[in-house]
């Protein structure tokens, strides 16, 4: 849960005060400089800079010591000022006391201004996150869905907790009762526990927190599979105790001791970097690849009418519906005409395939091969919706068939490539296809995404298993 994130956020918070401390130095000289009532002038910029190294390192220190850090999303804006102006303070008649043990003649005006323009900077950077990650979160991103397992007073005392910090940007789903005697709770009602995995696939969960009575534990197995199986997040509640097989993690949030389960990765250093090469590939796509765009849309509105594009209904993050965006390949009437081929179907399970399907257009079938249809989606990975590496996103009526441990491969963003666009495509089984995904998943590495993206460009030219 949130403590997954703290690591990356504490560094670069860490990192970007210590850079506005720097900045300070400039501000306060030339707010000295103006100042009406300053007798001497300042020394050069060129000759404080030994001083400001020394300020930051004592910052390193007295940080440290007022817990400046370590709960960025937890704390309140006034309790974060407070401690960091509490430190600042320290950190000043540390300063001040430097100049008056040596006999320094810097104008303690210049250091006051120094020490104010830094809290300055400081508080202005804590608003600003903050009011970014509110705004972010007021359009649904950077928001987590969780439902509380349990009924009466601890489930609603897990609900209430969460509602009194709405800066953690979790979204309350509803509550799950252990069963269909458990007193009525005020609140949202999705099921009972028996019904999980049924609330799981109608509902956007993201987190599920288990908030029960100590003798209901032993009955909780199965339900964290369902959950373990199908990628979602379990927290409990309670006193420490190991359920299912995932990867634990414990933590502190308020007044509330979590243990945490996940079979997703969870390496936020790592994800992050997998988001800054999923944006910067696809940017540097979209703009190189922007001619043969233009050259493909005049040839596919050449062959046939209709769009250029084709915007379908995908499944994404652990069932979060988007529209995926390709290159149309097909006539228009395409969804029109699929049922009338289905006992053609090449594929076994959900998913529909043909070799020589007669929806596809001339233009369309190149395009197919060369998996240039497959291009637009760095929009979608732009968007934050895909990433370049990961699961194909499934259309919802191919979810609505999984069969329980097959929705797993919907916990991580799905991707323009992945395994299984490498090893075959359409040369392997569903079953196996899925089985892939998922070990995608249990073994991901920044590594393993490298080797799949590269095995995609000979699999692309090649034209290995396409269709």
């Amino acid at each position: 849960m949130l403590k997954q994130h703290a690591r990356f956020i504490d560094l670069g918070v860490r990192l970007t005060d210590l850079i506005l401390l720097t900045l300070a130095l400039p501000a306060a000289h030339l707010a000295y400089a103006r100042a009406p009532m300053a007798r001497a002038e300042a020394p050069p910029l060129e000759l404080l800079w030994v001083a400001v190294i020394a300020i930051l390192l004592l910052w390193i220190a007295v940080s440290g010591s007022f817990q400046v850090y370590g709960a960025y999303r937890t704390r309140g804006l006034l309790a974060e000022l407070g401690r960091i102006g509490r430190a600042l303070a320290v950190v000043g008649l540390g300063a001040l006391a430097a100049l008056f043990s040596v006999n320094s003649e810097l104008p303690r005006l210049f250091v006051g201004l120094y020490f104010a323009s830094g809290f300055a900077l400081l508080a202005t950077s804590r608003v600003v996150v903050r009011l970014v990650a509110r705004a972010l979160r007021s359009r649904g991103y950077n928001t987590r869905t969780y439902a509380v397992v349990g009924s009466g007073a601890p489930a609603e005392e897990v609900a209430r907790i969460f509602a009194k910090h709405p800066q953690w940007g979790y979204q309350f789903a509803g509550f799950v009762l252990p069963d269909a005697g458990a007193p009525r709770t005020s609140g949202r009602i999705l099921g009972t526990v028996d019904e999980l995995g049924s609330i799981l696939d109608d509902h956007v969960v993201d987190e599920i927190v288990f908030a029960v009575p100590r003798e209901q534990l032993s009955s909780l197995d199965a339900a964290v599979k369902v959950c373990e199986e199908q990628g979602v997040q379990v927290a409990v509640s309670l006193e420490p105790l190991h359920l299912g097989s995932g990867r634990m993690s414990v933590f502190e949030l308020s007044d509330l001791s979590m243990l945490v389960f996940t079979r997703t990765p969870s390496d936020v250093l790592s994800l992050w970097a997998k988001r800054l090469f999923d944006i910067a590939v696809s940017a540097a796509a979209l703009l190189v690849l922007a001619p043969l765009f233009v050259v493909v849309a005049v040839a596919i509105r050449l062959e046939s009418r209709g769009p250029v594009f084709f915007r379908q209904t995908r499944v994404g993050l652990n069932g979060r519906p988007f529209k995926m965006v390709k290159f149309r390949s097909m006539f228009p009437d395409a969804e029109a005409r699929l049922q009338a081929l289905r006992e053609q179907n090449e594929m076994s399970g959900p998913v529909f395939k043909m070799k020589n399907d007669p929806r596809i257009t001339s233009v369309g079938r190149f395009i197919r091969k060369t998996s240039i249809d497959e291009l637009p989606q760095f929009w979608n990975v732009l968007r934050g919706e895909m990433s370049i590496v990961g699961p194909r996103p499934p259309i919802p009526a191919e979810v609505r068939e999984y069969k329980r441990w097959q929705r797993r491969r919907l916990s991580v963003r799905p991707g323009i490539t992945c395994t299984w666009q490498v090893s075959g495509r359409n040369g392997i089984s569903f079953e196996r296809w899925m089985e892939l995904d998922l070990e995608y998943i249990d073994n991901w590495s920044l590594w393993g995404d490298m080797r799949i993206f590269l095995k995609t460009i000979p699999a692309v030219i090649s034209a290995r298993g396409a269709s």
